[in-house]
């Protein structure tokens, strides 16, 4: 939503603030010029691109236009999960959640949170780390240096369309540079012309810069951004995940560690002290999904 209200505002000021000078709008209509922009930016696209560079980077334009996932309530239940695991893992052992781990589906623990379960990153992230814990081999150290490797590459593997997209953006400019010369050739090719038309297909040359610029700054690359935004907060959950199972594996009961993982996140999602205590208590494994009742 915020995208088509930028674009709208975006295009209202440029066209609105061109007309106010007299400006004719019919002089900046040039397919032309759009062909060769856009046909010369997709196929940058493709050469600087491999495959799966290439697929992850389309499926990822649909998400800029949704909503993040990422709210205060997909938070508060994602520390209640971890604060239902750790208090049973506490109480009965760690051998005790194998089965919920093995399959989620089936578990009492996860039923609660059907969004959290729907989270295929979410699920992997924490049964991975939840199996390592309880085969006990690997100490709090090697856990957390292979919980900062698995993040770091998840970083750079989110960040893949953000520079695909940002690289297109920044050709942008120099391929209405490119259209603007091809103009200006054919315009110099028409020199036996009246100088009024000479003039008018000068004027249209210089709109493939013009348009360059604008689809550059003004529509391409602001999307590299939204989805810079969006991978940090999808590594923001993962480090909320590693900095709570660490602190479990550090001896800090359930209650603690789960304010260790609430001091991590943003500050316009990150739930109130006494907020997310209330939350917890009042989702104890057996009640009905936590999720609907915050609904």
């Amino acid at each position: 939503m915020f995208i088509i209200i930028g674009y709208i505002i975006v295009t209202a000021s440029i066209l609105g603030g061109y007309a106010m000078v007299g400006g004719h709008m019919g002089a900046l209509y040039q397919p032309s010029e759009l062909v060769i922009i856009g046909g010369a930016g997709v196929g940058a696209l493709f050469v600087g691109n491999n495959g799966k560079a290439l697929k992850k980077t389309l499926t990822s334009i649909p998400i800029l236009f949704r909503g993040s996932n990422y709210t205060k309530q997909h938070y508060l239940s994602l520390m209640s999960l971890l604060f239902n695991i750790m208090s049973k893992s506490r109480q009965q052992g760690l051998l005790s959640i194998e089965k919920d781990i093995e399959d989620p589906s089936a578990s009492e623990l996860f039923n609660q949170y059907p969004k959290l379960t729907a989270d295929p990153l979410l699920m992997h992230f924490l049964t991975d780390y939840l199996r390592l814990m309880i085969s006990g081999n690997m100490s709090a150290l090697e856990i957390e240096s292979l919980m900062d490797e698995e993040i770091e590459t998840c970083e750079h593997e989110s960040d893949i369309p953000a520079q695909s997209i940002a690289a297109v953006g920044d050709a942008l400019p120099a391929f209405g540079i490119v259209a603007a010369v091809m103009g200006v050739v054919h315009a110099l090719a028409s020199a036996d012309r009246p100088p009024a038309e000479l003039g008018e297909l000068i004027a249209h040359a210089m709109v493939g810069t013009f348009l360059g610029i604008l689809l550059s700054y003004g529509f391409v690359s602001p999307l590299a951004t939204v989805l810079r935004q969006k991978s940090a907060e999808k590594i923001k959950m993962l480090q909320c995940i590693k900095v709570t199972l660490l602190a479990n594996l550090h001896g800090y009961a359930p209650q603690v560690a789960v304010e260790f993982g609430r001091k991590v996140l943003y500050t316009t999602e990150r739930p109130a002290f006494t907020e997310l205590e209330d939350f917890v208590r009042n989702n104890k494994p057996g009640t009905r999904s936590a999720e609907a009742s915050e609904e």
